[in-house]
């Protein structure tokens, strides 16, 4: 089989956790397309109707492996069967989500620890299983799909862009040494994606796209650069970064403005 010429990745062989739904699943019907052979895992990937379809579909292409990323421990043998599905990998991408929007006056702390662990703790689990395959083999590509949101914290939003910042700063960390070893790490970060997550927010979105549209955007950017970070849309990257770059006393001053009365938080 030769190679994916356009799914981003120039991989034959991808592990794509986080696929049942929204950006991974709409990603995963474009390597599909290509030609990819995609490991695709959720933590209800074999129960997945979507899923199935596209198994059957493809058949020899797609193979299904739940993996519960937010498990306290996530077995060696699971790795193992998605390293062996076809005879090893070309890369890993990581797209496991998880937000719930608070207040400080109804933290949730339960709800806290999930995000962690979707967010930013899973690929920690994951890669340190996985890295001692890719280092043997001597070369790989690793991609982290971020969030903007990572880039300043906003109101409300805290308890998902911590542990995207987290898995930025992690990935940034990691990227000198793992490139010692041949292998590639990238990360993702894209604005509002119209996905089950995003319809949890009560306020207009700027650059709000389609799950379809973010696949494409990030099969573009990691087929279009050798760079560190794939990031869109312009106009929202611009905002946070300028809110990253000012001192804070303004840029607190521009996030104070988007708290909601009191009255509207605490009704929630």
């Amino acid at each position: 089989m030769q190679a994916p010429k356009h799914n981003g990745l120039f991989a034959k062989k991808i592990w794509l956790v986080g696929a049942s739904q929204g950006i991974g699943l709409a990603l995963l019907q474009s390597w599909l397309r290509e030609g990819a052979q995609v490991v695709a895992s959720a933590r209800k990937a074999k129960e997945s109707v979507e899923l199935q379809e596209l198994a059957n579909a493809y058949p020899n292409q797609l193979y299904l492996l739940n993996v519960d990323v937010t498990a306290d421990e996530i077995a060696d043998n699971l790795v193992t069967e998605a390293w062996q599905a076809f005879n090893g990998l070309d890369a890993w991408f990581y797209n496991v989500g998880s937000y719930y929007p608070m207040s400080s006056h109804d933290w949730d702390l339960a709800a806290f620890i999930q995000m962690n662990h979707a967010n930013y703790l899973g690929a920690v689990k994951l890669m340190l299983l996985l890295r001692d395959y890719f280092v043997a083999q001597g070369h790989g590509r690793w991609v982290w799909n971020a969030s903007v949101a990572g880039y300043f914290g906003l109101p409300y939003g805290g308890g998902y862009s911590a542990p995207k910042a987290a898995l930025i700063n992690l990935a940034e960390s990691l990227q000198p040494e793992l490139a010692e070893h041949g292998i590639r790490l990238q990360i993702i970060n894209h604005g509002f994606v119209k996905t089950r997550l995003t319809a949890k927010n009560d306020f207009t979105m700027p650059g709000l796209m389609t799950a379809e549209e973010a696949a494409a955007a990030i099969n573009k950017g990691l087929a279009g650069s050798r760079g560190f970070e794939v990031r869109f849309p312009r106009s929202l990257i611009g905002f946070l970064s300028l809110l990253k770059s000012v001192p804070y006393r303004f840029s607190l001053a521009i996030t104070r403005r988007m708290l909601k009365p009191q009255k509207e938080v605490s009704d929630k």
